[in-house]
Parts: C-alpha cells; sequence; structure tokens
C-alpha cells in the first residue's frame, strides 16, 4: 500500500465524510472494550486456556462484526463452538456470546451515557459549515443507540449498521459492501468521498471500495498498521483535519 500522507486533507475537495462510530466518533471503544474484556474473562477462565489481554481486542475484535470477531478471537485459543441461535445469552455458543457482551455494553451505555470526541465536533462542525453530506458506517449493531445517547443522530444522513448489514445480507469490514451502500443511499460517488475509520479492517474496507481517501484516526492501533492497511492520512485527532 501506498504510506500515509502527511500532506493536509482539503475539505472542500470532498462531496461526502463517512465516519466510523466507536473510536472515530465517540469513545465507546472503552465501552466495548470493558464488555469484551468482562465477557471473554469468564468465557477463557472456564476452559483453562489463555487468559483474554487487551490485544486481543486490537488483533481480533476490532472492526469485526460481533460474531465474526466472537469466532476469530475463539479460534486464537483452539476453541470451537456451534453458531447458535439469536435467542441465546449463554457462553456455549458464538451467537450467546455476542449477545452476552451486547447485553454487558447496554447496561454500561445507559448507565454512563457517552460523548464525542472534541475534535471530531469540531470536524463535524466545519463540515456542517461547508455543506458536506455525512453518513456512518459501523460494524456495530448499537450506531444508533449510541449516537442518541451522544446527541448525534441528526448530524448524520444515513447510518449503515450491523443492523442494516445484516438485514440487507451485506459483508462487514474488510469488505467494502457497507460504505458502498452509505455511498449510494447518499447517492454520492466514492471517488469524490472521504472514509474516516481508525481500525485496519475499516482502512482496508474503504481502499476496496476506491473511496478518494481513506483517513486512519490513530486510538490505538498504530500509525503504522494504519498506513500499512492502506490509509492515505494518519491523524491521532480528527481536529487536524480542521486546520
Amino acid at each position: 500500500m501506498t504510506p500515509a500522507s502527511v500532506q493536509p486533507l482539503h475539505l472542500t475537495d470532498y462531496d461526502a465524510y463517512l465516519f466510523d462510530l466507536d473510536g472515530v466518533i465517540t469513545p465507546t471503544v472503552e465501552v466495548h472494550r470493558r464488555a469484551w474484556a468482562e465477557t471473554f474473562a469468564e468465557v477463557f477462565s472456564a476452559r483453562a486456556v489463555a487468559p483474554y489481554v487487551d490485544a486481543d481486542y486490537f488483533a481480533s475484535l476490532d472492526g469485526r462484526p460481533r460474531f465474526a470477531g466472537v469466532e476469530v478471537l475463539l479460534a486464537t485459543r483452539g476453541i470451537v463452538l456451534p453458531e447458535g441461535s439469536d435467542l441465546d445469552d449463554g457462553l456455549d455458543t458464538v451467537r450467546g456470546i455476542g449477545h452476552r457482551k451486547n447485553r454487558v455494553f447496554t447496561e454500561v451505555l445507559e448507565r454512563d451515557g457517552i460523548a464525542a470526541y472534541p475534535g471530531t465536533l469540531r470536524l463535524l462542525d466545519r463540515l456542517d459549515a461547508l455543506g458536506a453530506m455525512l453518513g456512518v458506517v459501523s460494524s456495530s449493531r448499537n450506531a444508533e443507540a449510541v449516537l442518541r445517547a451522544a446527541g448525534l443522530r441528526d448530524r448524520f444522513r444515513v447510518v449503515v449498521d450491523g443492523e442494516v448489514a445484516a438485514r440487507e445480507h451485506l459483508p462487514g469490514k474488510p469488505a467494502p459492501d457497507t460504505f458502498l451502500r452509505a455511498a449510494q443511499l447518499l447517492s454520492v460517488d466514492p471517488a469524490r468521498s472521504v472514509v474516516l475509520e481508525d481500525a485496519a479492517s475499516g482502512i482496508a474496507a474503504g481502499r476496496a471500495g476506491g473511496f478518494a481517501c481513506v483517513v486512519g484516526v490513530d486510538r490505538g492501533a498504530g500509525a503504522a498498521a494504519l498506513s500499512d492497511a492502506g490509509a492515505h492520512i494518519v491523524v491521532q485527532d480528527l481536529e487536524e483535519l480542521v486546520a
């Protein structure tokens, strides 16, 4: 992949901006990480395998659809479980583990709320002033709830999240389909649109979709990893794009 650029992004050069949610708009990644850690601590302890560590989140879970991430992480410990059903909430099936984590996440979100990154809010203000079209593309099935909790739902014309992907049978990141669907709903050309992501899988999706610019936001994955995945530009905070 082409190395990430240090040149500024000219905001007026593009028609639309598609934001990942977790780690880009809101620090929900911290809520997700706590929920995953609590869930998998129990899963791995019950099976006497290596315990869950923070690196597991970035290597196996970050940016992937929930159930796909469960399968990937289980495989790192040599664990194979049945898929299960949407009624499962235990720890003996892939879907049961995913549902348990989601319940923990929802409890934390309702209790503590969520606030957007200040730098992201400043970028959203600037893009609103420019009349750019904005969308959210997230693997999370909680995107609508998170955006409402942060008071941001009205900022975005479209939200393509895990619920939409499941309903429309769209493969998740690193496949480009969810980003392409958002561009279609906005009636914009990917070649005139920007993707903003904090995960390597999302960066790869943006590149695969032929988007004009893919911005990596380094919230812990590492600038080198985002650049290697194909980010055209890597920043630590989206406020850097406003300047």
